[in-house]
């Protein structure tokens, strides 16, 4: 079965840090872009950061970038987000999503795996 799964949600203080990790399973992942998306309660899912298949090409939204950094090891075939810095408003269900191109973007038609989402909370 083709699927990516997300892992390292948890309960954060503002100000503190998580690394979620989203794994391939039954694909390679190096052929495809990654990107991260959130759903906070009552809002649309939102696009936060992608990496293309080649890691030259990596976007954040504006109110993650300086905070978040995404990255991919094709040899575990997976790709991280790198939270730092936590506000309250980042709380949300993060998910990832997998599309067979070089290149990312936020268009959530085009991707063509995504996984359960993994639940980030910021609140002290």
């Amino acid at each position: 079965q083709l699927q990516v799964v997300e892992s390292g949600g948890g309960l954060v203080q503002p100000g503190g840090s998580l690394r979620l990790s989203c794994a391939a399973s039954g694909f390679a992942l190096n052929y495809y872009a990654i990107g991260w998306f959130r759903q906070a309660p009552g809002k649309e899912r939102e696009g936060v950061s992608c990496i293309g298949r080649g890691a030259d090409y990596i976007n954040y939204v504006d109110s993650v970038k300086g905070r978040f950094t995404i990255s991919r090891d094709n040899a575990k075939n997976t790709v991280y987000l790198q939270m730092n810095s936590l506000k309250p408003e980042d709380t949300a269900v993060y998910y990832c999503a997998a599309r067979p191109t070089w290149g990312c973007g936020y268009d959530q038609a085009q991707y063509d795996y995504w996984g359960q989402g993994t639940q980030v909370t910021v609140s002290s």
